[in-house]
């Protein structure tokens, strides 16, 4: 077997960086999220560049990984520049909840205000960095598959998988960070992962795919149990994501938390069901 990982660090810079975009977009989270992400990332973006040199060295993809990870650092760097900006739906949240709790109790707190009065930084400028990486994963995909199509069907789509499961995860645990914020970020990113999965596990199952290693036509190394155990994975990831979506509509805080926690779990075998199927598939 054998797993290109300066594609697959390509793959999951990405795609989480795709879905950092479709969660900031909102302008509800602070600043603070964006430069964890962003880091997070374009250290990833970094490694796939060390890596695919050192292993599997082609340049397209290379010169990709090299270009989200310098996207994404442009990005954290404007981002930090405009910090005193901050941002605007966050605030007005805040005002919101605070009038709230002025009028039950009589209590009134003061919220803070913006230190500069400059442009605020512009979200779309997150989707620079996994629009490079995209080109790049185009040009993997290619690269690597046979057929071609096939191949960066599983690519994108896997990238898409492993950023959104992650970044979904990473998100549960902003809410101890940012109290108060409304739950709809995280249910927009549990919704984005079951709608991927179908994808994933349909251009996973493809012939040549999983089906030919599950029926014995490829041999996975280990008499047909890592086929098996990526059915597992595949079962439970979606299990996981059905039982996130439960926890969310309970009301009280914890409930977050637990969410959280299971996002954890999925994480693990959301990567099982891409990884594992590739290794075998390569």
């Amino acid at each position: 077997m054998d797993l290109d990982a300066g594609t697959v660090l390509l793959q999951w810079a990405t795609g989480g960086l795709f879905f950092l975009w479709i969660t900031t977009r909102h302008r509800l989270l602070g600043i603070g999220y964006g430069w964890l992400l962003r880091g997070t990332y374009a250290l990833m973006a970094v490694g796939a560049v060390w890596v695919g040199r050192r292993t599997d060295p082609y340049l397209p993809r290379d010169l990709a990984a090299a270009g989200v990870a310098a996207a994404a650092i442009v990005a954290f760097a404007v981002s930090y520049v405009r910090r005193k900006a901050g941002v605007a739906r966050q605030r007005e949240l805040a005002r919101t909840r605070s009038a709230r709790v002025a009028e039950m109790t009589g209590i009134e707190r003061d919220e803070p205000e913006p230190e500069g009065d400059g442009p605020e930084y512009p979200p779309a400028l997150d989707l620079v960095a996994p629009a490079i990486g995209l080109v790049g994963l185009l040009f993997a995909g290619a690269h690597t598959g046979d057929p071609d199509l096939l191949s960066i069907a599983r690519t994108v789509t896997g990238a898409l998988f492993l950023g959104v499961v992650t970044d979904a995860m990473l998100l549960g645990h902003w809410y101890l960070v940012q109290p108060g914020l409304p739950r709809d970020p995280i249910r927009e990113l549990v919704k984005w992962t079951a709608a991927v999965w179908p994808f994933e596990l349909l251009f996973l199952l493809w012939p040549v795919g999983m089906v030919s290693a599950l029926d014995g036509t490829i041999d996975d190394g280990w008499d047909g149990l890592l086929s098996w155990f990526w059915v597992a994975c595949a079962v439970t990831t979606i299990g996981l994501v059905g039982v996130t979506w439960a926890a969310l509509k309970e009301k009280e805080y914890s409930a977050v938390m637990a969410a959280t926690g299971l996002l954890y779990l999925a994480i693990l075998t959301a990567f099982g069901m891409d990884l594992v199927a590739r290794a075998i598939l390569a």
